[in-house]
């Protein structure tokens, strides 16, 4: 019985493991001796974010500012906020909010939340950068803006990432938060 050459099954086996390889699958089974079966492509879609509610800046308020979802949780943990004058060093920004959420039945705790946003122009956003970094502030330039945190060797409290109380100042505006990582649960006003 003469023998077959051995080239066309090595060169089948080495196919499928290429092929295998690429799709990031394991190599099948070659104990039935037929070729593996070809699957479907798998369809992917990208999510469509959930539009954010736009809040005009007229009527914002310590529960407008952030999502409902934690102003509930706050509440089921029995904290309460405190509404005051948005502050940025000695600057008093009237048209913006201030809020320090707490726990109500401690009026003494550390353990508080703040979230505030103010319209602001930039000649006087600029002043209030540099009067910050006149006082330890550090200043990071971004694609969201320009984030100014406290002096990391004098914070009090610091977020996961080690950042304590940041400013956030855009295009027109400014947050404030006790890190930078909470900035992300500000809902700005007109967005």
């Amino acid at each position: 019985m003469p023998r077959r050459p051995l080239l066309p099954a090595v060169a089948w086996v080495g196919s499928v493991l290429i092929l295998a390889g690429c799709a990031g699958e394991q190599a099948p089974s070659l104990e039935s001796g037929s070729p593996p079966t070809p699957t479907a492509p798998v369809e992917t879609t990208t999510p469509t974010p959930e539009p954010v509610p736009t809040v005009d800046p007229a009527s914002v308020t310590c529960e407008n500012l952030i999502p409902a979802s934690v102003v509930e949780a706050f509440g089921e943990s029995g904290w309460t906020y405190q509404e005051d004058v948005f502050r940025v060093g000695a600057q008093e920004i009237e048209d913006g909010i201030w809020c320090t959420w707490g726990d109500a039945q401690s009026p003494a705790s550390d353990n508080v939340q703040i979230y505030g946003w103010a319209p602001l122009e930039p000649g006087l956003a600029a002043d209030a950068q540099d009067e910050l970094a006149d006082q330890g502030w550090v200043r990071e330039d971004s694609t969201e803006g320009v984030y100014v945190t406290e002096n990391p060797d004098t914070l009090v409290s610091a977020d996961a990432e080690g950042y304590g109380m940041t400013y956030l100042f855009g295009d027109g505006w400014v947050t404030v938060s006790h890190g930078k990582s909470s900035l992300l649960v500000i809902e700005r006003p007109g967005v």
